[in-house]
């Protein structure tokens, strides 16, 4: 089966580009569809990518040939073991409304990736149930991995003693 013929087939619209690369299928889903997707993904039998093997994001600010485009993409790299086949999905944010839908109750790894994202980005996930900090302390400012965090901000590297 062809995967992405498949999730183009099924939810049309909602799969906003497709392309292999090396082999290696990826999605644009629009954000309002990505929980669905991703369950349609994990569930059917004919794809059964039963793993979440990571979730991350990007940030194209400043990117060449992206400049007018959304800033943020986060990405769900999803594995099925049964079939030995990998997929990509990606949603689009702007900067302004960088919010997805949680994928924790799709899979509870989720939950820590979320948030590292979160942390490291500024990305928020709609419906997460432990939305702290996972690598920086609560009190920290800003999100260090956004393109546009100043490298020579000078704050401490531990939270204040409690």
């Amino acid at each position: 089966m062809e995967i992405l013929a498949e999730l183009q087939r099924r939810f049309g619209d909602a799969i906003v580009e497709t392309h292999e690369h090396h082999g290696d299928a990826t999605a644009v889903v629009a954000r309002d569809a990505i929980l669905t997707v991703l369950a349609h993904c994990r569930d059917d039998v004919a794809l059964a990518f039963d793993v979440l093997m990571d979730l991350t994001a990007v940030d194209y600010l400043r990117y060449p040939g992206r400049e007018d485009g959304p800033r943020f993409e986060v990405v769900y790299h999803l594995y099925s073991i049964a079939h030995n086949h990998r997929l990509r999905l990606k949603v689009r944010l702007d900067e302004d409304d960088a919010t997805v839908p949680s994928a924790v109750a799709l899979w509870p790894i989720a939950n820590w990736l979320e948030r590292e994202v979160w942390d490291m980005f500024g990305v928020r996930f709609d419906g997460h149930p432990d939305p702290r900090r996972l690598l920086m302390y609560e009190e920290f400012v800003g999100h260090p991995l956004r393109k546009d965090y100043p490298i020579t901000r000078r704050q401490p590297l531990i939270g204040p003693a409690t």
